[in-house]
């Protein structure tokens, strides 16, 4: 039992998920020392709100992105799912959760139309899912010209009983969006690293062919993903229509940069067969506080935003492709000999 326990322990102490906790505490204590109203409880969980659909969609675009895949139409499917809750309830008389069933259902429909043009007909991910975004959101667009406000003022006056789902606050301090992001954690947790098809999910990663011939359908498991993919970001869609109080088609059309910058930060490779639902989490953590911290301490204008974050996945990307080539790995080996001999 003990040896169990420090073994685990060495591992956590050798893991990702370790820099990331440091780089979390980094930023709270440059952040915290820039200035002080970084580190007060009420702005630092209101701010979460902001970037909390990020995190969300993450979550399960990790699933897409162990089997080998990719998924950069999320952002678009917000959107579509903002819109079809807003004109729904609005044009059509549908009651306010009605609405939102049936933009999820859309949303996994959609999902699962790009599913299956990478499972089942070969199409590379990142051709289906690129004209998935612009196909949803012309769909989006679409759906709000059926509304009878203007797109660009965007549909209002939702009634308060949705509007709980971002108002909500336990202790008075907590605001429901984190708390509906640790329960995804712990869900997409237990489904990724604790179930029989999560274990599917990381074989099909690792050697797709290996797996077909162990008995597993693939071409369903890698649809599924994409599927669950589109779920999270109609939850987010839903999430985000209820904290603005505003259903606009182009919700989350930024989105795309920060989610897969959180994933591969999180230690998902991009090639599949690696990846970590917590690793996720801590990294889309790490971005939303940079996005935070770096406007309110440091003057950084919202527009330049991306920046910071685009060189953040570069260095993540490039670094393990560094690490991973034979060369740089036989380098570090010889400098370890010779500190050793000295």
């Amino acid at each position: 039992m003990n040896q169990s326990f420090s073994q685990k322990a060495k591992r956590f102490l050798k893991s990702w998920e370790l820099v990331l906790i440091c780089i979390l505490i980094a930023e709270f204590l440059i952040f915290g020392a820039a200035n002080e109203k970084f580190l007060r409880p009420a702005m630092l969980f209101n701010s979460m709100n902001d970037f909390m659909s990020i995190c969300i969609i993450s979550l399960f675009v990790t699933f897409v992105m162990i089997t080998g895949g990719i998924d950069i139409q999320a952002g678009s499917i917000v959107g579509l799912t903002s819109i079809i809750i807003g004109v729904s309830w609005q044009d059509f008389g549908f009651n306010i959760w009605t609405a939102a069933a049936l933009a999820l259902v859309v949303a996994v429909i959609c999902g699962a139309l790009s599913g299956f043009f990478v499972a089942y007909c070969g199409v590379q991910a990142m051709v289906v899912t690129l004209g998935g975004s612009f196909l949803y959101s012309g769909i989006a667009l679409l759906v709000s010209n059926l509304a009878s406000t203007a797109s660009y003022q965007g549909i209002s006056g939702f009634p308060e009983y949705f509007k709980i789902l971002s108002k909500y606050k336990l202790f008075g301090l907590i605001p429901s969006q984190l708390l509906i992001f640790l329960a995804l954690v712990v869900i997409a947790y237990l489904v990724l690293h604790r179930s029989k098809y999560g274990r599917r999910i990381f074989l099909v990663g690792v050697n797709q062919q290996a797996a077909e011939y162990s008995g597993i359908n693939t071409r369903l498991i890698i649809m599924s993903t994409y599927m669950l993919s589109a779920a999270s970001a109609a939850v987010a869609g839903i999430v985000l229509t209820a904290y603005l109080g505003t259903s606009k088609s182009d919700l989350g059309a930024n989105f795309t940069l920060n989610i897969i910058t959180a994933v591969v930060l999180g230690g998902t490779l991009s090639t599949g067969g690696k990846g970590s639902v917590v690793g996720t989490a801590l990294a889309s953590m790490v971005i939303g506080l940079l996005r935070f911290g770096l406007p309110l301490c440091f003057k950084v204008g919202t527009q330049y935003l991306d920046i910071p974050v685009g060189i953040l996945l570069l260095v993540v990307v490039v670094g393990r492709a560094v690490a991973a080539n034979p060369s740089m790995a036989g380098l570090f080996a010889g400098l370890k000999k010779k500190k050793a001999s000295a």
